[in-house]
């Protein structure tokens, strides 16, 4: 059975959730990022559901800390947050979260996100066969060790950042709207999910891989229309 670890410091919260998902799924709870770790590291999770705003060590940290556990450092992260600014969004991600949720949150939405995140970090055998390697132009992904190569540089990227890029490189050219890459990408369900984690994905991406992020040469934006990886 999946396991779940859901992170809030308000006991409320933590249990509305846990109530919301143990029908479907085996749930453990912690109400601090010390107590949220020990667990983690005892029972390895399928997802973590982690608030970032806790008293003493917060969200953020936490997972920070799980990217550097070798052996948690995959485990998809879903961060609830009541802060609604893009920056605090962004750090999120930054710090290797997954995706987020804003509070106040409808219990349904949260359940969609779940079920979403399960499904595209699914293990390799109950998905798509992939290639060893995949190279457009410039560009050299290793699909073994989630490695991107540029004349410039090779950096490492985070499990959703290799979906998405593995999936631009799959389809060269081709334009895809933030909706889009929602719902075929990380399936989503229509009206679910926001175009601003895929935005977000993107900034990271051409953060680590472009030599100018100000003026991608590989990422390119398509006004109104979305993002395509370029050709050449």
């Amino acid at each position: 059975m999946t396991n779940i670890l859901v992170v809030d410091d308000e006991e409320r919260v933590a249990l509305s959730i846990e109530r919301s998902l143990k029908k479907e799924y085996r749930v453990q709870v912690a109400h601090n990022g010390p107590d949220a770790l020990k667990l983690a590291r005892r029972i390895k999770p399928d997802l973590i559901i982690l608030d970032i705003i806790m008293p003493g060590m917060s969200g953020l940290e936490v997972c920070r800390e799980l990217r550097t556990d070798p052996l948690l450092q995959d485990t998809p992260i879903l961060f609830l947050t009541a802060r609604a600014r893009v920056e605090d969004r962004i750090e999120g991600l930054e710090a290797g979260a997954d995706d987020y949720l804003t509070k106040p949150f409808d219990v349904r939405e949260l359940l969609l996100r779940v079920k979403a995140i399960l499904r595209r970090t699914a293990p390799p055998s109950s998905r798509e066969e992939r290639p060893e390697e995949v190279v457009v132009g410039q560009l050299r992904l290793n699909c073994r060790t989630y490695q991107i190569s540029t004349p410039e540089k090779t950096v490492l990227l985070t499990p959703v950042e290799f979906d998405l890029m593995y999936h631009l490189m799959s389809h060269p050219g081709e334009i895809f709207s933030g909706e889009r890459l929602l719902h075929e990408l990380w399936e989503y369900p229509s009206d679910t999910g926001s175009p601003d984690l895929v935005r977000m994905h993107i900034r990271n991406l051409r953060l680590k891989i472009e030599p100018d992020p100000s003026q991608p040469r590989y990422i390119l934006t398509v006004p109104r229309h979305g993002y395509t990886l370029a050709q050449e």
